[in-house]
């Protein structure tokens, strides 16, 4: 049975909230395989921009070794591709580089990232009001990766711990982890 898409006439609506993170990180060269736990949360941006504010936090587990990981990217009203509406975004790495469009419209996306030697390919897939996953498809001269990842909408009042929090403001300063 084919897989059916959830169309996101509203991204802005779908997104905010607290989202239970799960990626697999698969190396197709050599086997090795990852694992990262966490969150993902979406809230609104402070800047005059407006928009979101994506900022991931958890553990992420590679060759038998945990270490804490996390990321922060930003979603501003789309640009790159017009006339898409509410359904779409433009997303951008914490420091304001472009990363890739973005547009749920359909319930599936597929955007290209190139990153200097590599070449990102990233499916968006809606499955429901409450479930999405990504697959970055990552090639390069150095890399041969497939990045599964889970989203799965928290209960809206649900607690955060406060190691969570605690995990968020350490981590926010730190080198975040690169791609997608």
């Amino acid at each position: 049975m084919p897989e059916e898409f959830h169309p996101v006439p509203d991204l802005w609506a779908y997104l905010p909230g607290t989202w239970r993170t799960g990626r697999t990180v698969r190396d197709l060269a050599t086997g090795d395989e990852g694992r990262f736990r966490g969150t993902t949360v979406f809230e609104p941006s402070p800047g005059p921009e407006g928009g979101l504010v994506q900022r991931e936090d958890g553990d992420f587990v590679w060759q038998g070794v945990s270490r804490p990981a996390g990321r922060t990217l930003r979603l501003l009203p789309g640009r790159l591709l017009p006339g898409s509406g509410a359904a779409s975004a433009d997303v951008r790495f914490a420091d304001g580089r472009e990363f890739h469009a973005l547009d749920l419209s359909t319930g599936r996306f597929v955007a290209p990232h190139p990153c200097a030697a590599d070449l990102y390919e990233g499916e968006f897939t809606v499955l429901d009001e409450d479930r999405w996953r990504t697959v970055w498809r990552v090639r390069g001269p150095a890399k041969d990766l497939v990045l599964t990842t889970e989203y799965a909408r928290e209960a809206a009042g649900a607690p955060h711990t406060p190691e969570t929090a605690e995990r968020r403001e350490g981590v926010a300063g730190q080198a975040r982890t690169g791609g997608a």
